[in-house]
């Protein structure tokens, strides 16, 4: 409802093909965020594999590609939102939180840091191994 009331108040302040321009405007910049985030992260992952280490963490690939999917949605708010995003002062706030957050529930059943903890798997070496732990307790 506040992306519709939004057009309208931008629509009625300036004109139909404005608004439409600010729509396509948003959907071209969105794409171009998206491949160029996902080429970043791909690079990441591809450079990490070559070293034969875990992919480097951080980098805001993740709330960039978030961004630009918000900036491809039609309307202004998510715009607004989705350009935030793109902002490294965001980005580290955001993923800051997220990680706090998430650190939080780490220890809570069933929640979703639980989940995490247990598809990680130390092996003495230092190498992390994928799997899932599974308790037969009643």
């Amino acid at each position: 409802m506040l992306e519709i009331w939004l057009l309208i108040v931008v629509a009625g302040a300036t004109s139909g093909p404005v608004v439409l321009l600010l729509l396509v405007a948003g959907f071209v910049l969105g794409a171009v965020v998206i491949k160029r985030a996902g080429r970043r992260a791909f690079q990441n992952l591809n450079e990490a594999l070559q070293r034969g280490t875990a992919p480097r963490r951080g980098g805001g690939n993740g709330l960039m590609m978030l961004g630009g999917l918000l900036l491809m949605i039609p309307g202004l708010a998510s715009d607004v939102i989705g350009l935030l995003l793109l902002l490294p002062p965001v980005q580290k706030a955001v993923g800051g939180y997220g990680e706090r957050k998430l650190r939080a529930a780490a220890g809570t059943p069933g929640s979703l840091g639980d989940a995490f903890q247990q598809a990680r798997i130390h092996r003495p070496d230092g190498k992390v191994v994928q799997g899932e732990v599974i308790r037969d307790e009643q």
